[in-house]
């Protein structure tokens, strides 16, 4: 293979080795991105979580996740479906049931969201002091903006009207 030819259409950079931030290609076509976009969406953490205790109907579901449209809970499972981490399964009877399951390898993107969920539990409280923090600084900083504009837009109006 030719230096600085790509492995495949879809290959971004090797994931072994030392962490690189710059690994995960912003290019559309890089899977990594694709994969990590799809499953870091909201829906989808929603999905799999639900999914790890047992298999459950669409309208089960639709249901428990609060928020979500069926157009977008369709589309989410059959991603999920497509990159082989939900399995479906049609029951033919009248009405049609479908049931959905993580796949082996679903579940064990599931052990990594606990994971992170776990983090998010035990940094809840530092988080919410960031950002109360954060939210103060900058409401001072805008009263200081506008104060500072306020000042000028005086000084501006003395100067024009000959008053300095």
């Amino acid at each position: 293979m030719e230096d600085g030819t790509s492995k495949s259409p879809g290959y971004c950079g090797d994931t072994d080795g030392d962490y690189d931030v710059l690994q995960w290609d912003t290019r559309e076509d890089c899977e990594v991105r694709q994969i990590l976009d799809r499953i870091a969406d909201k829906w989808s953490l929603l999905v799999i979580a639900l999914l790890d205790q047992r298999s459950l109907r669409f309208t089960e579901l639709r249901r428990t996740i609060d928020g979500i449209s069926q157009r977008m809970l369709a589309r989410t499972l059959r991603h999920l479906e497509r990159d082989g981490l939900v399995s479906r399964t049609v029951h033919p009877v009248v009405p049609p049931r479908v049931d959905y399951e993580l796949t082996p390898l679903g579940a064990s993107l599931h052990h990594t969201i606990r994971a992170l969920v776990t983090w998010t539990e035990q940094h809840q409280n530092d988080i919410a002091t960031a950002r109360s923090a954060y939210d103060v600084r900058v409401a001072v900083e805008q009263e200081t903006t506008e104060r500072e504009a306020a000042e000028r837009d005086a000084l501006a109006r003395d100067v024009l009207s000959g008053r300095r």
